[in-house]
């Protein structure tokens, strides 16, 4: 059986591909990976074929019609056979000594049969404009090294939410909680780490930097004008993940709900910010409809999403000017360095 399985979408990424499948093969006969083809027009499907051609026991090329990146996480995890699942994306890569521990504390998780439906690892952002790198690490609001529940977790800053990069569910809980990440969507990733989270009873936190994040190329999806350009997929994605809980009813713990009504805020906080520096009164509209939309699906969940962020995003249109939005909204990425 296989420990791990690593999703790979991957649309016109001949340029990078090779690198991030490289340093997925440091896991050998212990993972397999499934190379998705998203529909590509470039050289991605004959690479895939011949990674797969290669390693036959390891590698599995699979080519659909462009679905987008959800579809392709969705294709990934259909083809999942090991005991736990990880999404990295195409021009991402892993580390290779956090890679081998990871696996070594998996496999010690299957043969002491102790489950553990989520671990999490650092992340690190690999800025290729500056040549520079940010660690994220969860120390001091996760237990380190030991199988712990969510009532053993502490408060999150603004810059340690639990991102796609972050983390490895078992691949069962991923089934269990019926996951489909909608087609031809941008930001699914918010969904892949927000929607699982109730099913997940046991956590377990390495303080390995793992996951290398790309930052840097201009039509990256956390551009800000691709981001602006693309604002009706952010804004689909902030209704599917307002409408998969009420919170804090339908959450079984009041840790985890007041995290994820907190990653929610910080979600809706961003769309709403593209929305206001956009400028245009077109998108003041889209801003204007998002949280009438909240306010007539959840009311509770409405007002305390607006206590959350301070009614900062849900005041009505021009209490804040877009200029100030944009200057905290330049500043905020200046200090954490998110895009």
């Amino acid at each position: 059986m296989k420990i791990l399985s690593f999703g790979v979408p991957c649309y016109n990424s001949e340029a990078y591909m090779r690198k991030c499948i490289d340093s997925l093969l440091v896991g050998g006969e212990d993972v397999e990976i499934i190379i998705v083809d998203d529909g590509s027009r470039d050289g991605t499907a004959e690479i895939a074929d011949a990674y797969a051609a290669e390693y036959p026991s390891i590698i599995k090329a699979v080519h659909q019609e462009n679905g987008g990146h959800g579809e392709a996480v969705n294709t990934g995890l259909r083809n999942a056979s090991g005991m736990y699942y990880k999404v990295v994306d195409s021009d991402d890569w892993l580390d290779a000594e956090s890679l081998k521990k990871v696996i070594k504390t998996l496999k010690g998780f299957v043969e002491n049969k102790k489950r553990v439906d989520l671990m999490i690892c650092n992340y690190v952002y690999e800025h290729v404009e500056d040549g520079t790198s940010k660690v994220i690490r969860y120390t001091h609001v996760l237990p380190e090294n030991k199988i712990f529940g969510w009532n053993k977790v502490g408060r999150f800053r603004v810059d340690q939410n639990l991102l796609m990069h972050t983390l490895i569910y078992r691949t069962k809980v991923l089934q269990e909680c019926g996951l489909e990440l909608p087609k031809h969507t941008f930001y699914v990733d918010n969904l892949f780490a927000y929607i699982p989270l109730p099913y997940v009873r046991s956590l377990y936190y390495m303080n390995v930097d793992l996951y290398r994040y790309y930052i840097g190329r201009e039509d990256q999806s956390v551009n800000e004008q691709v981001m602006i350009s693309r604002i009706d997929q952010q804004i689909r994605v902030n209704k599917l993940m307002f409408d998969a809980y009420s919170l804090p009813e339908d959450v079984y713990n009041k840790r985890l709900s007041r995290y994820m009504m907190s990653y929610l805020a910080m979600i809706c906080l961003v769309t709403s910010c593209m929305l206001i520096i956009s400028g245009t009164e077109e998108n003041k509209e889209k801003r204007k409809e998002l949280w009438t939309y909240f306010k007539e699906q959840d009311p509770k969940m409405y007002r305390r999403l607006r206590i959350g962020l301070r009614g900062i995003v849900s005041n009505p249109p021009g209490v804040i000017s877009s200029s100030i939005f944009r200057k905290g909204y330049h500043l905020a990425r200046k200090i954490y360095k998110f895009n």
